[in-house]
């Protein structure tokens, strides 16, 4: 899936960490991962979800563990998924040994929510002995000096807030890498892009430590996409970023769409075909915007449609204004009309077809490749 960039950035060199049958770090692809909603001991959701995001091209889940229930259930539904489960833990160390003992690939902690620092030295151990590797998240409204109310915060710099969230993950990571431990991953984040950029990018320069990165709270779909859109860019601009999620209030699988297509549109991956499509106006006598999402779902939610049409632009345009140029520069599409439409194949117009026919058209040519 990897291509030439089109930022053409120099990714800054990181150690490699393995991550069940994926590796993170500079030498390898940016991988993309998201979270499920579900309650992790109902097995029978969760899974279901799991199945839909890896349909959607996800390379790594997060589920929730809150008790010792939520960890049982990792031994059910690790043996049937196909990408790396990481288990997200807080407070209550004894999850991070069941979440392992039960097949686990990584574990997410919090050490400042970890009161615990013995158990948590056995953790470290235990997880290096297993091979499972440990994010170590520290997010900007939970870092100590806040929890402990030690500071009026609300004063704070854009400088001292990245200095105290880097401040803080480097001591964690010292006192990982004191017990031997090196399979680590960072995030650092904020619920906004200044506060996360430079905390990031100042991190970056003290260690080699691969860095998963993304907006933490970032909000509703549009406002959250935006916001994790400038924030990612900047970052792998910079050459960092390793992983990556694009947090969002909404159906996890649209994080991976998202995700997906902020690394395409820099060059960084192939992921399904370019649509381009209308924003409709008053012209437009069919209803676009429902063909559209009806063709952007049957291909995404499907892997064989969506690499088979990787690389691909189909153009789905909705009146006679801007549409016959529009398609006819993409590879195929539509040209709309009132209930019908020409079919056009790389310049040349085709045919006339129904609109109800025009989904299906698409599907058959997609498949045709």
């Amino acid at each position: 899936m990897k291509t030439k960039n089109k930022i053409d950035i120099k990714r800054r060199k990181t150690r490699t960490v393995r991550v069940g049958k994926f590796f993170i770090g500079s030498k390898y692809p940016i991988l993309v991962q998201s979270m499920t909603n579900t309650a992790t001991k109902d097995i029978t959701s969760t899974l279901k979800q799991i199945k839909q995001l890896e349909d959607y091209g996800c390379q790594a889940v997060r589920v929730s563990v809150r008790d010792k229930e939520d960890a049982l259930a990792i031994s059910k539904i690790k043996p049937v998924i196909s990408i790396p489960l990481i288990a997200d833990i807080h407070f209550d160390v004894n999850l991070a040994f069941e979440s392992i003992k039960n097949g686990a690939d990584k574990i997410r902690i919090n050490p400042g929510n970890i009161g615990d620092k013995k158990k948590l030295i056995d953790v470290i151990k235990f997880a290096k002995d297993k091979g499972v590797s440990i994010r170590i998240g520290v997010n900007a409204g939970s870092i100590r000096v806040i929890r402990e109310n030690k500071v009026n915060f609300l004063k704070w710099t854009v400088k001292q807030w990245a200095d105290e969230m880097v401040k803080e993950a480097i001591e964690y990571v010292d006192f990982f890498e004191k017990f031997g431990f090196k399979d680590i991953i960072v995030s650092l984040k904020a619920d906004d892009v200044e506060r996360t950029v430079l905390a990031n990018k100042i991190f970056a320069k003290k260690t080699d430590i691969p860095l998963h990165i993304g907006i933490t709270e970032a909000g509703p779909l549009i406002s959250g996409l935006i916001k994790s859109t400038v924030f990612i860019y900047k970052m792998l601009s910079y050459g960092i970023g390793d992983t990556i999620r694009v947090s969002l209030t909404d159906e996890p699988y649209k994080e991976v769409v998202a995700g997906f297509e902020i690394l395409k549109t820099l060059g960084f991956v192939e992921y399904g075909p370019t649509i381009i499509s209308c924003p409709t106006c008053g012209r437009c006598e069919i209803d676009l915007i429902e063909l559209v999402k009806k063709v952007e779902e049957k291909i995404y939610s499907n892997p064989i449609l969506r690499k088979k049409a990787e690389g691909k632009k189909i153009a789905i345009m909705g009146c006679i204004v801007n549409g016959p140029g529009e398609a006819k520069y993409a590879d195929f599409g539509i040209c709309g009309g009132k209930g019908k439409g020409v079919w056009i194949e790389n310049g040349k117009c085709i045919k006339v077809i129904k609109e109800s026919e025009w989904l299906n058209e698409i599907i058959r040519k997609i498949m045709s490749f």
